[in-house]
């Protein structure tokens, strides 16, 4: 079965607004060099899916910018490749943005409609991990499913959860038995991850179907309503790997601070033949200058540390000046810190200045932001 992807870089754009005011939840920076959507791309490229559509509503220069001609991600092709859908807006004013998922796979049916693929990859941009996406195709294909979601088994009271996650609950056999969204905070759940493999004619139907009728969800008005239909073949597909959910500025934090343990590190990026694809930058080494100290910390390309960074990560191009103590933090792109500042639990946006002898200190259900060009 061949399949192609769709990929929503601006569904949960809602959930970190602090980090999406300049760009959409696809385009954010996470692990020091990379964006959440090459996680995303890389799942599918490394699956064998080389068509990828990407629904992009605003705030998409800096995606744009990223994505280029989706040569880094060997998607620069005469067939497929890598396509990027803008909203259906006119000189007259009609149309208007999405503002749900049905609405989004809406604005692209022409994009689904012209794929010539069996099924669909629907993913967003807010989890974080290494799937094969190749044994979730083959299972649907195997079962003769029209949907196969993929969920991850969670204990909720040690993972932080949005008000509202999609929980899916299957019989011995893998069949969808129930939809619930809710909070969970304790107890194991099998949580939707928003990866979902779809019969692309099926898909096609249920939306033309919507469109008919008016509907706005696609998981209310679609999945619940479809739920109990005889006809309908919904399946679950258990990613056991490991798995990040970016809800909030503080679960941005708490996923970011995973990279530094070993076991979030061999997850993501420790696995046999498939590789995390990002935009390649040259830039030179980081160089440490001889009164620098760096202990357990992510640290990119291109910067310049004279003082000390403990449990950090630094983007490419960051500069700690002498006598600085940072700790705990994330410092994006560019980010310039001057001599004998203390830092703790901070987070900035790119091109950010903090003066000398400056003290900013946060903690982890509340770091302190910085956003993008801040000056302190």
């Amino acid at each position: 079965m061949t399949a192609a992807g769709l990929i929503f870089a601006n569904i949960h754009d809602g959930s970190l607004p602090e980090l999406t005011r300049v760009r959409n939840t696809a385009s954010v920076p996470f692990g020091g060099r990379y964006r959440l959507i090459d996680f995303t791309l890389s799942n599918m490229v490394n699956s064998g899916v080389t068509r990828v559509g990407v629904v992009t509503h605003y705030n998409y220069q800096s995606l744009l910018d990223h994505l280029g001609t989706g040569k880094d991600w060997d998607l620069a092709r005469r067939a497929g490749g890598l396509k990027l859908i803008p909203p259906n807006l006119t000189a007259s004013g009609a149309g208007h943005l999405p503002t749900s998922r049905l609405e989004s796979m809406l604005s692209a049916l022409d994009y689904i409609t012209h794929c010539t693929e069996d099924c669909l990859v629907l993913s967003d941009c807010d989890i974080i991990c290494n799937i094969d996406l190749s044994e979730v195709i083959a299972a649907h294909a195997a079962s003769g499913a029209d949907i196969t979601f993929v969920t991850k088994r969670v204990d909720a009271s040690r993972m932080y959860l949005a008000e509202q996650v999609a929980c899916i609950t299957a019989d011995s056999d893998g069949r969808v038995t129930e939809f619930a969204m809710r909070q969970p905070t304790e107890g194991v759940v099998d949580l939707y991850t928003n990866i979902m493999v779809v019969r692309r004619q099926y898909l096609l139907q249920v939306l033309a179907d919507a469109a008919a009728r008016g509907y706005t969800s696609f998981f209310h008005d679609v999945l619940i309503r479809n739920e109990r239909d005889p006809g309908v073949h919904y399946r679950v597909y258990s990613y056991e790997g490991w798995y990040a959910y970016i809800s909030s500025l503080e679960n941005y934090y708490a996923c970011s601070m995973k990279l530094l343990t070993q076991e979030a590190r061999d997850g993501l990026f420790g696995v046999r033949n498939r590789p995390v694809l990002a935009k390649v930058r040259n830039s030179p080494p980081t160089r440490y200058s001889a009164g620098s100290d760096v202990t357990n910390s992510v640290i990119a390309d291109g910067c310049v540390i004279e003082g000390k960074v403990e449990n950090c990560i630094l983007f490419r191009g960051v500069r700690i000046g002498r006598g600085a103590v940072i700790r705990n933090s994330i410092l994006m792109q560019n980010t310039y810190v001057g001599s004998d500042v203390r830092l703790d639990c901070v987070i900035t946006d790119k091109d950010v200045v903090i003066r000398d002898r400056r003290r900013l200190s946060g903690c982890e259900k509340l770091p302190y932001f910085i956003g993008k060009g801040g000056r302190l």
